[in-house]
Parts: C-alpha cells; structure tokens; sequence
C-alpha cells in the first residue's frame, strides 16, 4: 500500500517535471509511450507490406512467388541506398526548433499512412504477375523512405529525449509494454476475423486485410501524435554548436566507431536466424492444426511472451549490464531453436501446435529481452560517437548501415535457395497435383511440411550461433557511458561559457558533476569483499560507480597539464601560428609509429585514438587542398549561417501566418482575397526554396573549407578548450551565485 501511495504521489509531483537526476516527466514517458501504440499499428501493418523472403502476403496472399519476389526485393532494396543517405543528411542537418526527430513524426507519417492504404486497396487479383510486381515494388520505394524515415524518427526519439542510459532502458520498458498492445490486439483478433469474413481458416484472403489494415493506419497514425506533441529533445551539446557536414565527412567520421560495427556485425552475420518464424503460421493454415478461435490464442500467448521482458529488463541490466545479457539471451536462443525440431516432426500428431507454441514462447521470450536493449545500445553507441568526435551525426548512422544492405542482398539469396532445395518449388507443386501457380501450396502435403520447416529450423540455428560472436567483443558499459556524457556536458558547458550564453540550469547540473568529481577523483577503487552482504556489495558497487565516472571527468578537466596534454597544445599553438596555408607543411608522426603507442589505460586509448585520427586528417587536408585550393585555403565566413537561419526561421513564420489568412478568407468566402493570399503563400514558398538553397549552398562550402583546414579548426577549439578549463575557479563561482539565485526564487 505504501508503495502505491508513493508511486501515486510521483506521478503528481513529477508528471510535467522530472524528478532529480532524470530527464523526463511522467507525462513525457506516457505520451511516448501510447502514441507507440499508434506507431505500432502503423508498423504492424506496413511490415506485412515489405518486400521479404517469405513474406506471406505478398507470396502467399498476392501470388508473388519466391523467386519474382526476390528480384523486386533486389530493386526496392537498391533503391533504398540514395534514399537512405537523404534521410541522414536530413536528420544531421536538421535545425528545427521541435528538434531532431520529432517533426518527421508528422511529415513522414502522413505518406507513410497514404502509400500503406493505397497498398492494400490496390486489386492484385485482377493483375497478372508482372502488374503485381510492379506495384508491388512501387509501394516499397516509397516506404524505403518515408516509412522508414518515419519509424527511424519515432524509435529514435528516446536517443534525444534524455541522456541518461539507465533512464533511457527504463523508459524503453515502459513503452515497449505499453506499444505492445498494438500487436497483440491485431493478432488475437486476425483469424477470427478472416474466419468471419471468408468462412475458411485462413489468413490469406486480400479481404481480411482490406477490412482492417486501413483504419489501424489511420488510427495508428493519430495516436503517435501524442509522441509529437508532448515531448521535448534533450541533446547534450552546447548552444552555440552548429552541425555542417556532407554525407562523406560524416561517414567518415562514423566509420571509426567500433561498436557500431560490433552490433551492425551481430546483425548482418545472424540474418538465418529467424528462418523459422513462418512455421507457425503454415502450420495453422496448411496443416489445420487448430481453429481459429485456437489460433488467436495461440498468437495471443506467443505476442505475449515479449511483454514479460520488458517487466524484467531493468533489473537485469542494473545487475548484470547490456553485454551479459545480450550474450548469455542468444547463446540461450540457440539451444531452444533446436528444441523445434522434434517439435514439427510430430507435425499431424493432435495438439502440435501448442507444444510448437511452448518453444516459440520460450524463443519470443529470450529474444525479446535481448532486442529490447537494442534502441538503449544504439543511443549509447551515439553518445560514445559524440564523445571521440564531438559531433552528434545520429542520421548518418542510418547511411552506413547501407553496408548491411549490400551484405543482405548478397545473403537473402539463401533463404530462397533453402526453399527451392528443400521441395517449395513449381515442380513439386506440380507433381503433388497442384496446377503450380501459388508453390506454398507444397505445403498442404504433411511430408513436405516436416521436409521444410526442418532445413529452416536448422538455418535458424546457424544463424543464431554466427550472430552471437560479435557480441562477445562489445565493452562499452553502463559507466563507461555516464562518465561519457558527464564529459560532454563540461565540454559543453566550457564552450557556452567561453561564447557567453551559459544559463544558470546547465550550470548548476553541471558543476555538481564536477564537484563530486573532485570529491572521488582521489579515490582508488574498493574491492567486495568476502561475505558482504547485498546491501554492502550494492554500496561498493554505486560507490566504485562514482570513482569511475570521477576519475574519467578529472582526466578531461586536467588533460591539458599532463605532458602529453602539454604537447598537444604546443602542436596546436605551431599548427595556428603556421595560418591556414602553413600548418600542412609540419611534420606529424606516421601511422605506423601512431598504431604501436600504448594503449593499456583510458587516456593512453584517447591519445592513440587522437593521433591516428590526426594523421588522417592532415592527409585528407591535402587531397582537399590540392583539388579545390590550389591557389590558398580562403576561410570560410561562417557568420552566413546565421543570417540565412534567421532568414529561414521568419520564412517558417511567414508561411505559416500566410496559410492561416488564406484558410480564414476561405472559410469566410471572401473570394476577392483568395487570389491575393494565395499569391503570397506561393511568393514565401518560393522564397523559402531560395533559403534552401543559399544554405545548400553554404553547407557544401563550408565542408568542403572544413575538409581542407580540419588540422587548424581542430587546433584552434583545442586552444580555445585548453583555456577555458583554466578559468574553471571563474565557473565555480557562478555557480554559487546561480545556485543563490536560484534558491531566492524558490523562497
């Protein structure tokens, strides 16, 4: 009872304000968290439209077969490359004040709701197979973009909604045991209504489709409005900080973080491992395992599994951390993958489908608490990103990970090919009586039945044991990213300082870092030892948390006295005399001598990870130099972005006031004003295009002038950082005076 009292107490006293140390209100964490049930629906139904091996409504329930729908796969899969690198540079250089993600909730999901129900009213069954094919591949080029633009925004959203991870995996409980309505709910009541509908057990009947997917898209789509209108991004970055870089900059730059390829790893050798996910479905459709009102069940209890997860999953990651039990879940996978095979081979035998439904809840279940860590691992990896490079390039991850595009289209021949050789063929349809024009008929033959969904239980094996190795080499911990952020933030707080738009909030949050750093930084870390208890081990546990996060902060804070931090600003004072059509002409050591420096303690990692990246700069320098400044590097006035942004902004508040006057002259009929207003939407419109393009414009230069004097940039911020941290005294008092302040408004 006490505990309910509490929890109600909170959410009043925390509903629009967070509590200390956190990011997000109550009413933050809920409005993300419902309006993931809009998007889920959304996502629900538009991934049963995505071109895929195996897919069954486009296989089974439009007619495409494997081999066809391989070939447009390959098409919408290439076609999602340019669109991808659209989506980064969007993302990256996005400069709104609703922030990063968060207007791509409106402007993508509306597409995203047209194009999915223009896909399911589209009448295939008066099409032949080409027709099919090409609107079929049609629809997915759209949603290579805008669905995925529009899922990428919202499942980003909590990356930039706080930066703490631990906040970050709660809130991520939360909303994946709320958002998981939206599944659930589609799969309880599908067969039963195919059921009512066609008469038939069966899922594969265009009309059953029609009937639901439209008003879930619409519905789905009002409800993530809550996400959109009750949130705000919170990115640790100072304000004056502007983001200006091309697409190969920023590939650049992501290309050297090593978690992102770990994880990218995990996924692109794992790519077998969900073979085995239609077998259920066939089972029910081909076999007539059960009936429906059995079969909504059983997709109930399966959905179901992936809630308690999400139930655990912070208590799991206190105690154990992200990379134990993303190793020990799909080393677990692996076992009860193999325990199916006994399973399908009793396939005919009465209640099948339910021992079937014990493995994949068991197999749901493990998975589900590893994929759920997911999003938490990727917003850390951005952090770590931010960190090693100061720049906060979240769409560019997207970009990359078109690599994993060319690895899938290399490898999604294989599923195909385990179909073809294991009898779901033309020529095996044919000889079992069928007239061959839809091969999952195969199916209907209990042989044949067992034959395939044993090679692809064994598929599914191979590829879980291939995609647990990478997991194995993935180190960043949970404290290793506090003590990242606590770092960004004194960065932070030191450039707006030095730009004098520091405010009291930033201020005060901040220095109480550093103060409790000063306080443990001397301190070594305490072993447990033998025979403590619980509450003694949690002690030594938060306060070894502490020394960590400490010593990482004091290290920042006095990088610039040791003797290598010494030598980097005598570098940097060189390479800023030398101007910027001298400093290419210094002497920097070679890769060779950088790639043998010692790398056994966190500074020796950073001051390695440095020099190597210095290196690579110069070079780049050079080839920049040498194509677009033959004649001279000419600086590059950044003060134009200023203008043009401001320029843009009352653009943005033109238009807007513009269209509120035609909709208010249109709705008062006063037709001698329409033509006028409508003239200056356009006008604006127009003038907004030529912002678009000045900035367009700007952006390119100024990479490109980045590209060529990266070694003297880096040189000037690192003097300019060197020497505020020398005025930390001038910091600490104001923020005694701003905590003073602020403790005289509260009286």
């Amino acid at each position: 009872m006490d505990k309910i009292k509490k929890l109600l107490s909170d959410l009043k006293n925390y509903w629009k304000v967070p509590p200390k140390g956190r990011y997000m209100s109550f009413k933050e964490i809920m409005s993300l968290s419902v309006g993931g049930i809009g998007q889920k629906f959304i996502v629900y139904c538009v991934n049963q439209m995505i071109i895929s091996i195996g897919n069954v409504l486009i296989g089974n329930t439009i007619g495409i077969d494997p081999k066809a729908m391989y070939v447009i796969y390959i098409i919408s899969v290439l076609s999602g490359f340019p669109l991808t690198a659209l989506r980064a540079k969007m993302i990256d250089n996005t400069r709104s004040m609703k922030g990063k993600y968060r207007p791509y909730i409106i402007s993508m999901g509306i597409p995203t709701a047209v194009i999915g129900v223009l896909f399911i009213l589209t009448p295939y069954e008066r099409m032949n197979l080409l027709w099919k094919c090409i609107l079929v591949l049609a629809y997915n080029i759209g949603f290579q973009f805008f669905s995925n633009f529009y899922n990428d925004a919202y499942d980003s959203l909590i990356n930039v909604l706080s930066p703490n991870s631990i906040e970050r995996s709660d809130v991520l409980s939360i909303k994946s045991i709320v958002e998981n309505f939206s599944p659930s709910l589609a799969n309880i009541f599908l067969p039963i209504i195919a059921k009512l509908i066609t008469g038939e057990n069966t899922l594969y009947d265009l009309k059953v489709y029609r009937v639901l997917f439209p008003p879930m898209i619409i519905v789905g789509f009002f409800i993530s409005m809550l996400a959109y209108v009750n949130t705000t991004e919170k990115i640790v970055q100072a304000k004056t900080h502007v983001i200006q870089m091309k697409f190969s900059d920023a590939f650049r730059a992501i290309a050297k973080n090593k978690y992102f390829w770990i994880i990218s790893l995990a996924g692109w050798l794992g790519f077998l491992e969900s073979s085995f996910n239609n077998i259920i479905g066939w089972m029910y459709n081909y076999q007539h395992a059960c009936s429906p009102a059995q079969y909504s069940i059983v997709t109930a209890i399966a959905g179901n599994a992936a809630f308690w997860p999400n139930v655990v999953a912070p208590f799991f990651i206190r105690k154990f951390g992200k990379k134990k039990i993303l190793v020990f879940t799909n080393v677990l996978n692996i076992f009860f993958i193999m325990f199916m095979l006994p399973v399908v081979r009793m396939t005919g035998h009465p209640g099948i489908i339910w021992f079937f439904l014990v493995c994949i809840f068991v197999n749901t279940f493990i998975t589900s608490l590893g994929h759920l860590l997911n999003p938490s691992i990727q917003a850390d990896i951005r952090d770590y990103q931010q960190y090693v490079t100061g720049e906060r390039i979240d769409g560019m991850f997207a970009a990359v990970g078109l690599i994993g595009n060319v690895i899938t289209l290399a490898t999604s021949s294989v599923l195909p090919a385990i179909y073809e050789r294991a009898g779901l063929n033309k020529t095996v349809a044919i000889s079992l009586g069928y007239d061959g024009s839809n091969v999952y008929d195969v199916l209907y033959n209990t042989d044949y039945f067992v034959q395939i969904s044993s090679v692809l239980i064994f598929a599914s094996v191979a590829g879980a044991i291939m995609n647990v190795i990478p997991f194995f080499f993935y180190d960043l911990t949970e404290t290793d990213q506090k003590g990242m952020v606590s770092v960004l933030k004194i960065r932070a707080l030191f450039e707006d300082w030095g730009n004098g738009v520091l405010e009291d909030g930033a201020l005060i949050e901040t220095y109480e870092l550093i103060k409790e750093a000063k306080e443990y930084g001397e301190k070594d870390l305490v072993a447990t030892e033998k025979g403590s208890s619980k509450a003694e081990k949690k002690k030594i546990r938060e306060e070894n948390e502490k020394i960590q996060i400490a010593h990482r902060i004091m290290d920042e804070l006095t990088k610039y006295e040791t003797e290598q931090g010494k030598a980097d600003v005598e570098f940097a004072v060189k390479i800023v005399a030398a101007g910027l059509n001298g400093f290419s002409s210094l002497e920097v050591p070679d890769k060779k001598t950088a790639k043998v420096m010692p790398k056994n303690t966190e500074r020796e990692k950073e001051i390695r990870r440095n020099t190597l990246m210095q290196i690579e700069n110069f070079k780049t320098s050079k080839k920049a130099v040498k194509k677009y400044f033959p004649d001279g590097i000419k600086e590059f006035d950044s003060k134009i972005f200023d203008e043009l942004f401001k320029a843009e902004y009352e653009n943005d508040v033109a238009v807007n006031e513009a269209l509120k006057a035609l909709k208010a002259a249109k709705d008062a009929k006063l037709k001698n004003e329409i033509p006028e207003l409508k003239q200056a939407v356009k006008a604006y419109q127009n003038e907004r295009k030529r912002i678009a393009d000045e900035i367009k414009k700007a952006t390119d230069e100024n990479s490109i002038f980045y590209r060529a004097a990266k070694p003297y940039l880096d040189a000037k911020k690192l003097l300019n950082q060197a020497e505020n941290y020398t005025h930390l005294g001038e910091v600490e008092k104001l923020y005694y005076s701003a905590v003073e302040k602020a403790e005289n408004v509260q009286c």
